[in-house]
């Protein structure tokens, strides 16, 4: 009963589909598709189409897995011997035909094979059905659930699996901890020695080979004949009537052979069953089968050709042909010659080995009378094409003119045309004025305080606010980083200042001689310390003379004390960090100070690298070095290392970059590097980039840039910068506010912020922090166009959300329409090439546009000139996008792992290199980002050395003779990186000689944990109060550790990570949500436990924040309790691609035609419209999905016109406002319109009076809260819900449906969008490759061939009467039409590249693909009912964090301002939504302990 506790619809295949290695059960998925609601049962081929979609969507979305099948499982079915023969067909058919790998060999899943397997492999989940087909093969699946479950690998529902263009979706249930008994059965053998026989002669008739389908017909036939004669009895069917069936099904199986698929797709639809009285007969057909594939299993010495398996049976076919001769027979249709002789040489063979010559020839087929058939009544129905509405719009010319004489448009006279000049209003509501413009969601978010409030409440919560995100953003960036935009006056004083910069050298002098003493003794006492104090004092001296006295001092102390530790007893251990720290004092000296040097500096340098056995570095640096002592006293000083194995070794975190050091005049605080000054040179150029670089190399800092750039220009300009998440937006905000002070006319500000939940200064700022549905918003606002015009700059945080599970559309959306340029910014992108590509397509659409429209304006650009030569000149944007692509992290990250053994932690290091295996290596090669330490170089090289010793490279590849090492006194990084790539291409090499002498891979897996390393403590822990469990998280900051994770409030979030920056806490536990840009840099991440959630992104992002830039040379990641599989997974997944999503919907269209119609500026509004459409990622450079959108906007159009949203003219009418604003709930926004007009809230919401004041009885209220849960709070729960509800629990589990009259109206809205997308559907059927809709999508075995045109029968049988169009043929095999194409397991035609999902139906009920329903969950209802999320959490199967943002957002839902539609205030059903708004907000925000 625990497990559907855990049961949760997740994303599967997360953006590193490497990584997630998972396990297929091969019964559950048997079960699932044999189950098929749509699957008819004996349609072999069609179950095979459906087996081979399902794995092939996971093939296509670039999964890895493994299907295993359990022998015992086997014994299951031999009470369905038909499933059984079926089953071995699929087992066989994936191996002979497909590339997938099967595993047989396992008895069951307590095999002590199968514990070993699951070590080595460890998977990310596991596919398997919680249902068999019988209650003994129920008990087994869930045996293996709890096993599963138990070793802690998640397990994932076949049934519900569902999925869109990047991502599969299914309900996931995480480790549980219970199992018990297992059974076994005994296998009992039939026919065996039958079939046996039968098989070795058949053998030996057709030595050279056959089609499985002949050998498994004829020999199933003649056994079932041969063994039926000998246990006949007086029950139907007689022997006589047994051959009739086999003589058909003889006839059956030279149809599949010879006739093609489009051919077959064709046959007529029978709706007669097999009479029961067949069912013996039928059975034993069906265990002869089994056992026939069973022993063909294990001949391998016989050539036969298994590439018909997935055809091997048609039971409709099958019936087609006995309804003929059984009711048709009089017609006399000839068969035709050649399938007459190859149905009679089957039929003797079938004879010959039953033994029985009195059974008759081939003609006639049918010799008994006896009826094998029974009447089922059904009534199919259909899809018709329906006429076009004529719709007047230059848009709709400019888009999709090309495609418009493909379509069937209706006459201006026809009456659905003349119908919509009527304008429909609903009587009894006259005081509801739809046409009315609701505000737009820009004005509905609740705007929290801005620079133009005037009372004093109004400014003290300004004040408040500002004075929290100086002190945030303090945290962020330290308190001498701010900019202010200066004045020339102060500009002049800065110049002063500086030249009082040169009188710092005598005092910086005299400061050095004060402390030099102090710190050589130090030194000498406490090397750790001294070293310190020295460090911190070149830190802050600005002298380069001074520090490098400072240095050589410090390299002097070094030298001593190595020389005091080499001449003490060898007992005592030598301190190696002695003679690191004088190679530091080397390498700066001679890399930074190398003007200062003299000959003297350089002979004492070449002596102390002699004397620690660096004899080739000192004669390098000063061949004149003399030798002091002799070489037996030396080499008491030497380290008994060469120099470059010891640099890299030792000093790894140490070695220099070639950095410049030529400052940039536009960079205050740092050398920017060449690949960061062209980010600066992108703003400088208003040019657009894409900018890939790693986690902390320092690419977001030219955000920061561009910022001060447009605030430097003027008052006017904006810049925009979009961030995925709102915890990502208040930490810009607060780097901003820290960051830039300017002096602003009143009424403006420098930063504003604008969330779904709120917003601040949002169009009186300059930089606008954001979410990217809210830009979305403004960029589609009619009224806000004048604010887009102001924008100059857009920075793309984390762009990588463009190829997201929510909203990758959106940002989609916005990379096209804005016309200014941008800087798209992300760590994760393997193919930025591609994006670049798309993007540049995109900017020479705008330049197009610019330049057009300057050339139609152009004399009122005239006009208006010497008003223009008076304003200030705006630099024009630039149309170039360029691609900035750094591949090196500033810090080396290092792995560990950690475990317990014997009472004892122990901390291994884990080398890159263990993640790899050869299959891997020649298949993907080594990741872009996998990353070698120089210390890790090494251990490879002596590795490599080790494992083959006669190595042709060794002598040189090794460190000392390396040419960018030999005789190098400062090995740089770039160096140690030329290094590490030539031992990958070494590594890569080994593997195409021989796959014995590449390091064997080690093993690894998680949930999260991030391990992080008194003024204002108590200041900012006062922002917790009123916080949810405030008390918890106070006890824990003070006792310096903290939590993260998504449902905290964001104020709880904020203090945490503003603490942990001031290094007031250490340690800081969290999830995932420090994986998307929040800065929180630290020394070290651990991961501990395995999660669903933790994937190679994940991974990626949260291990980037180890290493402190300017704090750590080095970052750690630990692993703990993670299985070693996974991490081997985690480290060598390749970065993902980025692929775009469905890009259109009906709301987006209205919107983008409400902007058109509405604003101000035409031109602009329909470019931006126009570049929506046409500029999809998912359609770049593939035409006929682009053709394929164009036909879903005109049928979307056609939907708003009938449906009242637009007129002929494409102009908004009607409810456009309600339904754009609730455009986040397709469908729902288009049904509660529906409701709304049909007045069945009006009905609902009878008010009662309690004091004179109208209130809505708890009746009225939870009804209006199931209606509205149906609509916009949606979550479904798996079938099994219904096996595990609590029977005392206080909360209801699952919603109930919608009332009668509700689902009457949504069915009708359901049927209306039917009838137009049916339309839809049919149309972009010709897109599809009908050569590959004929193939199988796995194995590609084709079904194509040349159309059987001599047989009367065979154009009898499938005539092509039914409406078949877009459904594929495979399903057609089923009887499935194009009447079944809205049934969500319907298989569409394959290549067309649309979802039913993109069809917006709001269907009533769901079901998985085994027809079994999916109920919603009722957690709106409960929390009305009870108000608490901590019930939720017990009685609705979510977690806390889940329950709060549900709850949330089902609140902003119902906050709908219907007032605005309503002139009456009195309005019952504007009353009653503000009764139940209002009862929301209570319950969700009163204060209170959880």
């Amino acid at each position: 009963m625990c497990l559907i506790f855990l049961f949760s619809m997740v994303s599967l295949l997360k953006d590193f589909v490497e990584s997630e290695f998972f396990l297929i059960d091969g019964d559950s998925l048997f079960i699932t598709c044999v189950s098929n609601v749509n699957f008819k049962k004996g349609q072999t081929l069609h179950f095979f189409y459906i087996v081979e979609q399902f794995l092939h969507d996971f093939i296509q979305k670039e999964a890895k897995f493994v299907i295993v099948f359990f022998k015992d499982a086997e014994n299951m079915y031999f009470s369905y011997p038909e499933l059984q023969a079926l089953r071995m067909i699929l087992i066989q058919h994936l191996e002979h035909n497909t590339d997938v790998t099967i595993h047989t060999e396992f008895s069951n899943c307590l095999s002590p094979e199968w514990e070993i397997f699951l070590q080595q492999c460890y998977p990310y989940f596991l596919i398997v059905s919680e249902r068999g087909i019988t209650p003994c093969q129920t008990d087994f699946l869930n045996i293996f659930i709890i096993h599963a479950l138990q070793k802690k690998i998640s397990i994932v529902q076949p049934s519900g699996i569902e999925s869109d263009v990047l991502r599969i979706y299914g309900y996931c249930a995480s480790s549980c901890y219970s199992h018990r008994l297992f059974f076994e059965m005994v296998f009992k053998k039939f026919f065996l020695v039958q079939i046996h026989q039968t098989l070795s002669l058949l053998q030996n008739l057709w030595p050279e080979g056959a089609d499985i389908r002949s050998v498994v017909c004829s020999i199933s036939c003649s056994v079932t004949l041969k063994l039926y004669k000998k246990m006949l009895h007086e029950k139907p069917p007689t022997l006589k009537e047994a051959a009739d069936l086999c003589r058909m099904l003889c006839l059956t199986v030279v149809l599949l052979q010879r006739l093609p698929l489009f051919q077959r797709a064709k046959s007529r639809i029978i709706t007669h069953v097999w009479d029961s009285t067949l069912s013996p007969f039928l059975r034993m057909l069906k265990k002869c089968e089994f056992f026939i594939l069973k022993q063909l299993e294990a001949r391998n010495n016989w050539n036969v050709n298994f590439t018909g398996l997935p055809d091997l049976t048609d039971n409709i076919l099958w019936k087609n042909i006995a309804y003929y001769y059984e009711i048709e027979y009089r017609l006399n249709l000839e068969l035709g010659d050649t399938l007459k002789q190859e149905c009679l040489k089957l039929w003797n063979t079938v004879l010959l080995f039953s033994g029985d010559g009195d059974l008759g020839g081939l003609i006639p087929l049918r010799t008994t009378s006896r009826p094998f058939l029974t009447q089922k009544e059904t009534s199919p129905g259909e899809i018709h094409k329906s006429g076009l509405i004529p719709l007047k719009a230059e848009i709709i010319e400019e888009y999709a003119g090309d495609i418009m004489s493909e379509l069937p448009f209706l006459s201006s006279d026809d009456p659905a045309v003349l119908s919509l000049s009527k304008k429909r209003e609903f009587d009894e509501l006259t005081h509801w004025h739809s046409a009315r413009p609701l505000s737009d969601d820009f004005e509905r978010t609740r705007c929290s305080s801005d620079a133009k409030s005037k009372d004093a409440k109004g400014k003290w919560e300004i004040q408040k606010l500002h004075h929290f995100y100086h002190v945030f953003g303090k945290s962020l960036i330290g308190s001498n980083r701010s900019v202010r935009i200066k004045t020339n006056a102060e500009k002049f004083i800065e110049e002063n200042q500086k030249r009082q910069l040169a009188k710092l050298e005598k005092r910086e002098e005299e400061r050095w001689n004060n402390l030099s003493l102090y710190i050589e003794k130090e030194i000498k006492e406490s090397p750790k310390s001294g070293i310190k104090r020295l460090e911190d004092f070149l830190q802050i001296c600005p002298v380069k003379s001074v520090r490098f006295t400072a240095e050589m001092v410090g390299m002097d102390a070094c030298f001593k004390l190595w020389m005091e530790y080499c001449l003490k007893t060898e007992a005592e251990s030598r301190d190696i960090s002695i003679i690191i720290n004088l190679m530091k004092r080397i390498h700066i000296i001679h890399e930074k100070y190398s003007e200062l040097l003299q000959n003297t500096h350089r002979q004492k340098l070449a002596k102390y690298l002699r004397y620690i056995g660096f004899d080739n570095l000192a004669h390098s640096l000063y061949p004149q070095v003399a030798q002091s002592r002799t070489e037996k006293d030396i080499s008491k000083y030497s380290v008994h290392m060469g120099a470059a194995r010891f640099q890299l070794t030792y000093m790894g975190p140490y070695l220099f970059r070639e950095e410049r050091s030529d400052p940039d005049p536009r960079v205050q605080h740092f050398i920017p590097d060449t690949w960061q000054r062209e980010l600066l040179d992108v703003v400088d150029n208003n040019e657009s980039a894409v900018i890939v670089a790693p986690t902390s190399s320092g690419k977001t800092y030219a955000s920061y840039y561009c910022m001060e750039k447009i605030l430097r220009e003027g008052n006017e300009g904006v810049v925009v910068y979009v961030a995925p998440t709102k915890a990502l937006v208040n930490q810009v905000v607060g780097t901003v506010c820290n960051l830039f002070t300017k002096a602003l006319p009143k009424g403006l500000v420098v930063c504003g912020t604008f969330t779904r939940d709120y917003r601040h200064d949002a169009l009186n700022c300059q930089i606008l922090v954001t979410v990217p549905q809210c830009l979305e918003i403004l960029l589609l606002s009619p009224h806000n166009q004048k604010w887009v015009k102001r924008m100059r700059y857009v920075i793309f945080d984390e762009v990588h959300c463009l190829g997201g599970e929510i909203g990758a559309e959106v940002w989609e959306h916005l990379l096209v329409m804005i016309r200014c340029p941008f800087l798209a910014l992300s760590a994760t992108i393997s193919n930025p090439e591609h994006l670049t590509e798309w993007l540049v397509l995109i900017k020479r659409y705008w330049q197009h546009v610019e330049s057009t429209m300057e050339n139609s304006g152009s004399s009122q650009n005239a006009l208006k000139a010497s008003k223009k030569q008076q304003r200030k000149r705006i630099e024009k944007s630039s149309h170039i996008v360029r691609l900035v692509w750094y591949k090196e992290r500033y810090n080396d990250l290092e792995k560990y792992v950690c475990s317990l053994k014997d009472n004892d932690f122990l901390i291994e290091h884990y080398h890159p290199c263990a993640a790899l295996t050869v299959n891997h290596i020649e298949k993907y090669g080594i990741p872009l980002d996998l990353g070698f330490s120089p210390r890790e170089s090494i251990l490879l090289y002596d590795a490599m050395v080790h494992v083959w010793p006669e190595w042709p490279r060794m002598q040189e590849l090794e460190p000392e003779e390396f040419s960018c090492f030999k005789n190098k006194v400062v090995i740089m990084r770039a160096d140690a990186k030329k290094y590490e790539e030539e031992l990958k291409k070494e590594v890569i090499h080994w593997t195409q000689l021989d796959r014995t002498k590449v390091l064997k891979d080690k093993r690894f897996n998680l949930i999260w944990q991030i391990i992080w390393a008194f003024q204002t403590l108590m200041k900012i822990l006062r922002r917790l109060r009123g916080t949810r469990q405030c008390y918890k998280l106070h006890s824990l900051l003070r006792r310096g550790i903290g939590y993260h994770h998504g449902s905290m409030e964001y104020k709880e979030r904020q203090v945490v990570e503003m603490l942990f920056r001031l290094k007031h806490i250490k340690v800081v536990t969290a999830t995932s949500t420090l994986a998307l840009g929040i800065n929180m840099p630290c020394k070290s991440v651990v991961f501990t436990e395995d999660s669903v959630f933790l994937d190679a992104l994940n991974f990626r992002q949260m291990s980037g924040r180890a290493g402190r830039r300017g704090e750590d040379l080095i970052g750690n990641v630990f692993f703990y309790d993670i299985p070693l599989p996974k991490i081997q997974r985690l480290l060598k997944s390749n970065v993902p691609k980025l692929k775009g999503q469905f890009p259109l919907s009906i709301s987006l269209v209205l919107r983008l035609m409400l902007l058109v119609a509405k604003a101000n500026d035409k031109e602009d509004a329909k470019a931006k419209a126009l570049s929506v459409l046409q500029h999809s990622l998912m359609s770049f450079k593939r035409p006929k999905i682009e053709c394929m959108l164009k036909f879903y906007f005109i049928y979307s159009l056609q939907f708003l016109v009938t449906e009242g949203y637009l007129n002929e003219k494409c102009v908004p009418i009607g409810y456009t406002g309600l339904v754009s604003h609730l455009h986040y709930h397709e469908p729902a926004n288009f049904v509660l319109v529906s409701l709304l007009v049909k007045g069945l809230f009006h009905k609902l919401c009878i008010p009662i009076s309690i004091d004179g004041r109208k209130t809505f009885s708890e009746d009225v209220m939870e009804t209006l809260v199931v209606v509205l849960a149906n609509l916009f709070g949606r979550r479904y729960l798996p079938p099994c819900v219904e096996n595990f509800k609590k029977k005392f629990s206080p909360s209801i589990v699952t919603l109930d449906d919608l009332p009668k009259d509700f689902a009457a109206v949504v069915e009708e809205h359901n049927n209306r969008m039917q009838g137009n997308f049916g339309s839809f559907l049919l149309t972009i059927s010709k897109l599809a490759d009908m050569r590959k809709e004929y193939q199988l999508p796995l194995s590609e075995i084709d079904f194509s061939g040349k159309e059987c045109e001599d047989s009367e029968l065979v154009s009898h049988l499938m005539p092509g009467a039914e409406s078949r169009t877009a459904v594929s043929p495979f399903a057609c095999l089923s009887n499935i039409t194009d009447q079944d194409l809205f049934d969500i397991n319907v298989a569409m035609l394959q290549t067309i590249n649309l979802n039913v999902k993109n069809i917006p139906l709001l269907c009533l009920n769901k079901y998985d693909k085994t027809g079994r329903k999916c109920p919603l969950n009722a957690y709106a209802l409960n929390f009305y009912k009870h108000g608490s999320l901590l019930a939720l959490t017990l009685g609705n199967w979510l977690n806390m964090g889940d329950a709060f943002n549900l709850i949330r957002d089902f609140a902003l839902v119902i906050q709908i301002s219907l007032s605005e539609l309503c002139d009456d205030e009195d309005d019952n059903v504007v009353l009653a939504f503000k009764q139940l708004s209002e009862a929301f907000k209570t319950k969700l925000w009163k204060k209170r302990r959880y």
